[in-house]
């Protein structure tokens, strides 16, 4: 059941703190230099400034700055409406059909313009419109299902929460003043102005980041259940920064981590690439299962992990975040597919090891397996077809590169998948879950030249290739029906 209802300014911002000034802090007293900001925030910044409108930067950018990381974007929120933003730049478009959010595009680089908005606004992906001229949507008038964003009675409401108090869209623009009210932590709540170069802090975020403390802003409960994915964001900043959740923070945790049930599985899937792909991924683990937020995601994953403490699969699961982590820190690619067949790896090998011992190498057995999986981790996290495919391609894969050191080996490192499922074997093999002289011919044949390959395929004994005596199969021949 939904809660549709009006609200007035006053009323959302009593709801959440008392708006009050902020501490300024001059250019002499913090870190932040224009040298190590973006060409082009900086291109948007003065353009707004000097187009008569406030400019900030704002976010996990100035957090970063401030504490010597190099932000991954940067974001830059202002009083300039999103139509006035693009009458501004000739390379802007505007996107979002609830509330409207202008990117600013330079190649490959996107800086991200908001408009300030009112207390408990939504995040960008909870877009509000305008609202209309009616006082009030009777709830007999809500549309049944939540997914809809073109249904007009959700789109021409203030504030829409579930029974639970999650927020799911609040329409408002407003002033800077109240637009730090809707954020989530303290430590993302700094502005950065570049008028005259100072740090706009509402709500001691500064200090707050100087203690490596990380606190909500509002009252704590009332903040996730708005929006449950907070209680991830705060796992995710815990391992990303090193900073530690204030008791406040952790203690309604245990009686609300079941509101994440309520999330979109999309919007999980999304969190949970940035939790696990974003370089810090083994800690985000130990954070997720420090807080007991692990097994909301990825229920099978953690009661496999509690009936096998300290086990191989575990230790696969932290040494394969660990090597993606580094991937991340090299600037090298990495990709979901993978991350999703560690993460599912222990109940996958126990699907499979419920089969006969006979079928435990049966292609098809393992992408049973694999699919059955699959099917039961969706029920909370919506996973791309595209990615499950690609788990079952690695896991099949397994004992045909155990097997085949013959001649089809070469056809096999001509395939697309490839790749991740060797990354899979020589993680095995490191782990003693597959044999450690397999991955290493393996990546000796894919350093050789095509002469030495020959030789290696030549040098394998036939039973030792998985491809039986080596004599020619006859060919059955098909039986003609004659008329």
């Amino acid at each position: 059941m939904l809660k549709l209802f009006r609200v007035d300014l006053n009323d959302t911002l009593a709801d959440t703190a008392a708006p009050r000034a902020p501490r300024i802090i001059a250019r002499a007293e913090h870190p932040v230099s224009r040298s190590d900001i973006s060409p082009n925030a900086l291109r948007v910044l003065y353009r707004l400034k000097e187009a008569g409108f406030q400019a900030f930067l704002v976010g996990g950018c100035v957090r970063d700055l401030i504490i010597g990381r190099h932000p991954k974007d940067f974001d830059v929120a202002t009083d300039a409406l999103p139509d006035e933003v693009r009458r501004l730049f000739r390379n802007c478009r505007l996107v979002g059909r609830r509330f409207r959010l202008a990117h600013i595009v330079y190649g490959r680089e996107v800086i991200e313009v908001a408009t300030f908005r009112a207390a408990s606004a939504p995040p960008p992906s909870e877009e509000p419109v305008p609202p209309r001229d009616e006082d009030e949507i009777e709830l007999d008038d809500a549309p049944s299902e939540l997914d809809e964003p073109d249904e007009p009675a959700i789109a021409n409401v203030h504030r829409v929460q579930d029974d639970h108090g999650r927020l799911l869209r609040d329409n408002m623009y407003g002033s800077i003043d109240e637009d730090v009210w809707r954020r989530d932590f303290t430590v993302n709540a700094l502005y950065y102005n570049i008028a005259d170069f100072s740090i706009w802090d509402y709500v001691d975020g500064l200090a707050d980041i100087h203690a490596r403390r990380l606190r909500l802003i509002g009252d704590v409960e009332t903040r996730y259940r708005e929006d449950p994915v907070r209680m991830l964001r705060a796992a995710r900043f815990e391992a990303k920064l090193g900073f530690e959740l204030d008791a406040e923070g952790v203690a309604p945790i245990a009686r609300l981590r079941q509101l994440l049930a309520s999330v979109p599985p999309a919007r999980l899937f999304d969190e949970t690439c940035k939790l696990f792909l974003s370089g810090h991924g083994e800690q985000s683990l130990l954070a997720l299962r420090r807080r007991g937020l692990f097994g909301e995601l990825f229920p099978a994953v953690e009661r496999y992990l509690q009936g096998h403490p300290g086990g191989a699969v575990e230790g696969l699961l932290l040494q394969g975040l660990r090597n993606t982590d580094e991937r991340v820190a090299e600037d090298k690619p990495v990709t979901p597919t993978f991350l999703w067949a560690l993460l599912l790896y222990g109940p996958i090998a126990a699907a499979i090891e419920s089969l006969p011992q006979d079928r435990w190498h049966d292609v098809q057995a393992i992408e049973g397996a694999c699919d059955r999986t699959m099917r039961e981790a969706q029920q909370r996290i919506s996973i791309p077809r595209r990615i499950s495919l690609g788990v079952a391609e690695m896991f099949a894969m397994q004992p045909r590169l155990e097997g085949s050191r013959g001649r089809r080996s070469l056809r096999l490192l001509e395939q697309s998948r490839f790749r991740a499922a060797y990354d899979l074997l020589t993680l095995r093999a490191s782990l003693g879950l597959a044999s450690a002289e397999v991955a290493l011919w393996w990546t000796t044949l894919q350093a050789a030249s095509f002469e030495e390959r020959e030789q290696m395929v030549a040098a394998v004994p036939a039973s030792a290739a998985g491809e039986g005596s080596g004599a020619p199969r006859r060919r059955r021949r098909r039986s003609r029906s004659r008329g």
